[in-house]
């Protein structure tokens, strides 16, 4: 285990400790293709520094792999995890007693932004599909979803909206749906076309927020009353105060800065979750890293590194709420073991339970 040089507080030592390859070989009309090799990579993390010291663990979910894997969601009754791959409008489900992941194409779709279950039903779902919210039914374990209709639309009758598409999309406590949109043709920097939605219980839309480039991480603290959003094109996440009645956000400020000197440095900074403390926990697309902040300083409590590059967001869950459920991405060429779903295990924190719609 290295140390910090005097004056840093934390020293986060993220090497591979356990590297092993999977190998298939593929066999058709009796002749062998070639060796594929595929990377799958655990870690154990040791961090030290003058008044603190822990270990945690990353480990691969079992065939979880997503191209853009996103929106995890703990369900605390059926003890699993859904997520989704978006490009492909396929969802997952981890099975948290049985260790394998579920997988289904979602029927005539071929987008899905995030994955919510829907308060009172075993089955059903709200999935962000292109610019509308679906209801879904799956039984978790079928290869197929069927969409049983579609909940409502927004940014029609624009031609610059025809590109958008929802991205991160949760519920606050209360079961009102916060979604948010964005450009997925072209540049999302320059084209700032996305908006932030709420919706809720009887069917009332209204946006939250305009002027959005890639609409993101959400979080929520009912004890500080106050909500959390990234727009990952501000580099920044921000805190409102927020009306839990109401569901109204008002006062904006940035609580983490993720620039760095050069543009070309600045951390993307993707999904998020928040722990009972009210530690805010932010992935970072091009980082490695998720960063444990405490909004109340801006101060980074602790950098959790994965093996792959493009850490798209998290959530906590497993029966005490103290796993903490990661997904990636293996765009742009990455190679394995990214678009793995990871779960990190000893970070001694715990999440709050996540809520489902309420429709």
């Amino acid at each position: 285990m290295l140390r910090l040089p005097s004056g840093k507080p934390i020293l986060v030592l993220y090497f591979v400790c356990c590297l092993w390859f999977a190998r298939q070989i593929v066999a058709e009309n009796n002749v062998d293709e070639p060796l594929v090799e595929k990377v799958v990579v655990s870690l154990e993390v040791h961090v030290n520094s003058e008044n603190f010291s822990m270990s945690y663990k990353v480990e691969p979910l079992p065939e979880s792999h997503a191209e853009l894997g996103e929106g995890p969601h703990w369900d605390v009754e059926r003890q699993c995890l859904y997520y989704v791959d978006i490009h492909v409008g396929k969802i997952y489900r981890y099975d948290y007693n049985e260790d394998k992941v579920y997988k289904a194409q979602i029927e005539n779709e071929t987008l899905a932004g995030f994955i919510i279950p829907i308060e009172g039903t075993t089955n059903e779902f709200a999935v962000g599909a292109g610019r509308r919210v679906i209801v879904v039914t799956w039984d978790g374990v079928s290869p197929v979803a069927k969409v049983k209709k579609t909940l409502f639309e927004v940014q029609q009758g624009d031609q610059r909206f025809n590109d958008n598409r929802f991205n991160d999309g949760k519920c606050d406590p209360q079961g009102r749906l916060f979604a948010g949109t964005m450009k997925y043709v072209g540049d999302e920097f320059e084209h700032r076309y996305g908006e932030l939605y709420k919706y809720e219980k009887g069917g009332k839309v209204e946006v939250v927020k305009s002027d959005v480039g890639i609409s993101n991480g959400l979080a929520w603290n009912e004890k500080t009353k106050k909500f959390y959003y990234i727009d990952t094109t501000d580099y920044e996440v921000k805190e409102y105060d927020y009306d839990f009645a109401t569901g109204k956000a008002t006062n904006p400020k940035v609580v983490f800065n993720l620039r760095k000197n050069s543009p070309k440095d600045h951390l993307l900074p993707d999904g998020m979750t928040i722990d009972t403390d009210g530690n805010i926990y932010v992935a970072t697309f091009n980082g490695h890293t998720i960063f444990k902040v405490d909004p109340k300083t801006g101060n980074v409590l602790l950098e959790i590194k994965f093996p792959c590059k493009q850490i798209t967001s998290a959530a906590f869950g497993g029966p005490n709420l103290d796993i903490l459920y990661v997904t990636t991405s293996s765009r742009f060429g990455e190679p394995d073991p990214a678009g793995t779903t990871y779960k990190v295990t000893g970070l001694g924190a715990k999440g709050l339970p996540m809520t489902k719609m309420q429709v």
